[in-house]
């Protein structure tokens, strides 16, 4: 047989045969599969609702059929469109802001010449992500609040002649959302990246220092390059969130003040389940929040390929 007919020959029995001699390595990730498909695949049979006036009490079978009309007075909702313009507003400054923050704060990490230092920048910058955010929300609200150390600080610097009232001004949501977006992630967002800059070959940095290159000629020629597909990669899964929001910070951060920035398409969905049980409603805006991600996904896939070449799928 020459090596044509062994490229032609189908693989198929090959494969059953590393499945076999596999066997218990593949029993360990079938609870992983059942776990998927009990928690992830059927409940998406549930969407079927948005197109129901569903009840309680008639389940799904007996619910009647209204085919578009949730979509059609989603679309008529003003206080729709003022939810989705702020998810859309905040999560794009999270793109542009908090999502490249980490990779920042890893290089800068890397740069540290001290090792000690180093492992001590690193520990504390990641404390604040085990700390739950009804917590944090809890913690920032007291410290901005009128009488609260910043404002304190401030006048007794003679920075300012009143108290800003930080939580009820509008304008100051998506600044304060960011801030406390960053304090709270980006340490533990840049282990990634640091893992991925050891992982890079250090005779090259060796060699560009032999050549005269300093920090950041090595920064812009080394590990810049070897973390562009690790970055295009979390920005495809990243985009995905472009119309969900932030529902924590809605929710603990925002109030009847701030509504006008705060409000988000997550909380108009929970509000309209939860709150006034219109389950098939909610059913309807998340149907559409999962149809726009997907999309979102797919277009960023493919222009991640086209510009870089790197693709998630």
């Amino acid at each position: 047989m020459n090596k044509t007919d062994t490229a032609l020959k189908p693989r198929g029995n090959g494969n059953w045969k590393v499945f076999k001699s596999q066997i218990t390595l593949q029993m360990m990730i079938l609870p992983c599969i059942l776990f998927l498909i009990l928690f992830a695949y059927i409940p998406l049979a549930g969407n079927i609702i948005a197109f129901q006036d569903f009840k309680i009490m008639s389940g799904i079978t007996g619910s009647k059929f209204v085919g578009l009309t949730h979509f059609a007075e989603m679309f008529s909702d003003p206080t729709f469109y003022l939810a989705i313009k702020n998810t859309i507003l905040l999560s794009l400054l999270y793109l542009i802001v908090v999502f490249p923050a980490p990779l920042i704060f890893a290089l800068l990490i890397h740069e540290i010449p001290f090792r000690r230092l180093k492992k001590i920048v690193q520990t504390t910058s990641y404390l604040p992500h085990f700390i739950s955010f009804a917590m944090v929300a809890s913690m920032w609200i007291i410290l901005l609040d009128p009488k609260g150390l910043v404002n304190e600080s401030m006048l007794l610097l003679q920075l300012i002649k009143h108290p800003i009232e930080f939580w009820t001004e509008p304008g100051l949501f998506r600044p304060l959302s960011l801030l406390i977006s960053m304090w709270k992630e980006v340490g533990w967002g840049a282990i990634i990246f640091l893992a991925a800059i050891t992982g890079i070959n250090p005779e090259l940095y060796e060699a560009a220092m032999i050549d005269g290159a300093g920090r950041i000629r090595r920064i812009i020629s080394i590990t810049l390059p070897n973390l562009i597909p690790l970055f295009a990669i979390l920005f495809i899964l990243k985009i995905g969130s472009l119309f969900t929001g932030n529902l924590d910070h809605s929710i603990l951060l925002g109030n009847s003040f701030n509504k006008e920035t705060s409000y988000v398409v997550e909380y108009y969905s929970l509000q309209m389940g939860l709150e006034l049980t219109r389950y098939s409603y909610a059913t309807a805006i998340s149907l559409f929040q999962s149809v726009m991600s997907l999309l979102l996904v797919l277009f960023a896939n493919w222009f991640s390929g086209k510009v870089s070449g790197n693709r998630l799928f």
